[in-house]
């Protein structure tokens, strides 16, 4: 048997070089197309966005490629359309490439935009022509290639077909076949070399998506419902079940358990990943951390525990606008999301002032509003406690007899929350085989919702939260132009400023994490303010651009302001397939929950 760099590395590496030229030439080819542009004759701005739709084609051929390899080189190429922030530093990077490049060609005087246009091509056109030059002393082998090819058939389910790089274009599916043809091209010397059931079972799969994406090619009615069941998601099975069989598996992403079916199982991310916990006790430390989430105990007064904002009846939110501070004296500042699902993500609460679990719990402890709890005044409450003292040290045997901290007390909550994630909905069962699961309207709002009505741009399957794939190693923050109350005749600026709060620049002025979908029809009021009383309300929100969309003209909405222009059956179609998304509870009584 080879060694893992010498089936297919030294093949994909003189695809690149091919397709990358291709691609260098393509950007020539849209400037061209830019120079010609004249607001009085239409046809050169359709000209320009066909060479643009050319040129992203070529690109998406060797995004696999540059994304795994040469990450820093990709935001050069296909970045979004809008200012980014790094965190820490809070370094500025300008909006720069192909997504930019969309965003002027769709502008109403689009000739006037000619000099940023060229700008933008140039940058890319001058990359691009120096793109082979990255190849030199790369050290690659067999094993990075083929996570390279999982990860962008991943991209390609999460993002392709949503049209999350190309909203405007609604090129999404199209170029979904591209990155498909570049994974059929590079997979070839693999299969060949282990051809046995499991490759055989690649190619037909492979062979179905491409066709499939042939063959349904409209963005806004393609079937993604139909795509992903019976092609691409059991592509992604048998590639994993294929690359395994050939030892040539490799996951350098925490995140992504490769042993998953597919990317909508419900064991397909690595939940220790995320707020991470050592622990060998888990039964035990998923059994305190229950009990100490109806311990009032932890609150200042003795008379509020986590469940009385979080309750296990009302899928762990509470159904009210803002619950109210500890003391009964006023609303608290923001609406209760619920803690389904809250394990996968990189920043809690609704501003993402804190990285974890342990700390939210923390500080929500600790906060004067919310539980008003002394740490040292609650641990030694629990130690005096006889029970206490035998469920900690059986959770944490390590730890002496008497030992308690406000730490343990927050990693057996943080254990109990990283165990609410059931997964199993209408929506989760029809994925993954009961075909009778789900209603007609709720399929073609699925595939709206992935699709014409871009919910899936912001809310990633397969949580529907804020968690960007394909890596799912950073939660994303929206300025929506979300208003004082779901009165859109009348609208009111909200005060909030969101993630401003915790890092001071304009960009984050009414910046709020994206929380999960799921779940959604039984958490009601929406909003970090509670402000939407409705899921129809909150579509109508949407279907009209959001807070600028509406005319509250804010200079940092992320939210494109464009009508969705969806008519009053799509966005049924949609809150019927939210409906779909919910899980079912056993919680046994409210003093016992237990969520499966």
């Amino acid at each position: 048997r080879p060694t893992p760099t010498s089936i297919g590395v030294d093949h994909s590496i003189g695809y690149f070089k091919t397709e990358s030229v291709k691609f260098a030439v393509s950007t020539s080819h849209l400037k061209s197309a830019i120079q010609l542009i004249n607001n009085e004759d239409p046809e050169t701005i359709e000209q320009a966005k066909n060479a643009l739709l050319k040129c992203r084609s070529h690109y998406k051929r060797i995004e696999f490629f540059i994304q795994y390899f040469f990450p820093q080189a990709a935001k050069i190429y296909n970045s979004p359309a809008n200012y980014e922030i790094e965190e820490p530093s809070l370094e500025f990077r300008e909006p720069v490439g192909l997504q930019v490049i969309e965003s002027l060609l769709f502008d109403a005087d689009v000739e006037s935009k000619r000099s940023e246009l060229l700008q933008q091509v140039d940058l890319i056109g001058s990359s691009a022509m120096d793109l082979n030059s990255l190849l030199y002393n790369l050290k690659a082998d067999d094993r990075q290639l083929l996570e390279s090819l999982r990860l962008d058939l991943i991209r390609v389910i999460t993002l392709g077909v949503t049209g999350f790089d190309a909203p405007l274009l609604k090129s999404g599916v199209s170029e979904s076949r591209e990155a498909l043809i570049s994974l059929d091209h590079c997979l070839q010397p693999f299969l060949k070399y282990f051809s046995d059931s499991q490759s055989d079972s690649v190619t037909y799969y492979l062979t179905r998506s491409l066709s499939f994406l042939k063959q349904h090619d409209d963005f806004d009615s393609f079937d993604r419902l139909t795509f992903f069941t019976e092609n691409v998601l059991p592509l992604q099975q048998y590639l994993g079940s294929f690359i395994k069989v050939a030892g040539l598996e490799l996951n350098t992403n925490a995140a992504l358990n490769y042993d998953a079916k597919n990317i909508f199982s419900a064991d397909a991310f690595n939940a220790s990943s995320f707020n991470k916990v050592k622990s060998t006790e888990q039964k035990l430390l998923i059994e305190l951390g229950k009990t100490l989430f109806f311990e009032n105990a932890l609150s200042g007064n003795i008379k509020r525990n986590c469940a009385s904002c979080h309750q296990p009846e009302r899928f762990f939110a509470d159904g009210v606008v803002k619950n109210i501070t500890v003391d009964g004296g006023s609303d608290l500042k923001r609406n209760t999301p619920t803690l389904l699902y809250a394990t996968y993500q990189y920043s809690q609460l609704w501003d993402g002032r804190v990285e974890s679990l342990n700390d939210q719990i923390k500080d929500v402890i600790a906060s004067p509003l919310e539980m008003d709890g002394d740490h040292n005044v609650i641990v030694n409450r629990l130690k005096t406690n006889q029970n206490y003292q035998r469920k900690f040290k059986d959770a944490f045997p390590e730890t002496p007899n008497d030992f308690i901290s406000i730490d343990h007390i927050a990693t057996a909550i943080t254990v109990y929350l990283k165990s609410l994630n059931p997964m199993n909905s209408a929506f989760d069962k029809y994925v993954q085989g009961n075909r009778a699961a789900l209603m007609e309207d709720q399929k073609k709002g699925f595939n709206l919702f992935m699709g014409k009505a871009q919910c899936g741009t912001c809310h990633f399957a397969p949580l529907f939260n804020g968690l960007l794939p394909p890596l799912y190693n950073i939660s994303e923050f929206e300025v929506l132009g979300t208003p004082k109350t779901d009165d859109l005749t009348r609208l009111e600026f909200d005060t909030d400023s969101g993630r401003y709060n915790v890092f001071p620049i304009q960009f984050y002025i009414g910046a709020f994490r994206t929380p999960t979908l799921r779940n959604i029809a039984k958490t009601a009021p929406y909003m970090h303010n509670g402000a939407f009383q409705t899921l129809d309300k909150v579509m109508e929100f949407y279907n009209k651009g959001g807070g600028n969309g509406l005319g509250l003209n804010l200079v940092s909405q992320t939210l494109p302001s464009d009508s969705l222009k969806l008519t009053d059956k799509e966005i049924k179609d949609i809150i019927s397939f939210l409906n779909s998304l919910t899980d079912t509870l056993d919680l046994n009584g409210l003093a016992n929950s237990t969520v499966k």
